[in-house]
């Protein structure tokens, strides 16, 4: 029997005010790359839940999420760790406030940034992933989709015993 597939789930936040994109600069093991406030959905949080605590761990500013803006997967390969991971990632739009004073960022955040379409788009190279320009593409189309459209049951928070 084969391994049961298990993609990384991930939650992202596109961020813009006055033409300009939220996205923070972390420490990787392939260097210092960009990427949109995002991480891993944690056990017994919902996808909006995991995107506010991870902006606020990577931006110290508290997030409102007004749109939903759409579910993306990607691929990444790193045959010398034998890592071949699959990601999805549930991606947000919204509002953040400013910046909390004497709050710390999570350890591999170096900086947040204030970038241009044009300046995110001349800056592949540093990308993270390939989704963290994608993301920012969809936003400056106009994509925005409902929050009622992802739904959470509540056996999320009080999932039920079967014996």
């Amino acid at each position: 029997m084969t391994e049961r597939f298990k993609p990384s789930v991930t939650v992202a936040a596109v961020i813009e005010r006055d033409g300009r994109y939220l996205l923070v600069e972390e420490q990787t093991s392939e260097g210092l790359l960009l990427n949109n406030p995002a991480g891993h959905l944690e056990q017994g949080e919902s996808p909006v839940e995991g995107v506010i605590r991870e902006v606020l761990e990577e931006t110290a500013r508290d997030f409102t999420a007004t749109a939903w803006l759409g579910m993306y997967m990607s691929r990444f390969l790193r045959p010398a760790r034998g890592q071949d991971v699959t990601y999805v990632r549930v991606a947000f739009v919204g509002d953040v406030g400013e910046q909390i004073p004497g709050r710390a960022f999570d350890a591999p955040i170096q900086r947040t940034l204030w970038m241009t379409l044009e300046e995110v788009r001349a800056c592949r190279d540093r990308h993270r992933s390939p989704l963290v320009l994608q993301c920012i593409e969809d936003h400056a189309a106009g994509r925005r989709l409902p929050l009622d459209a992802l739904y959470t049951h509540p056996s999320l928070y009080e999932p039920p015993v079967h014996h």
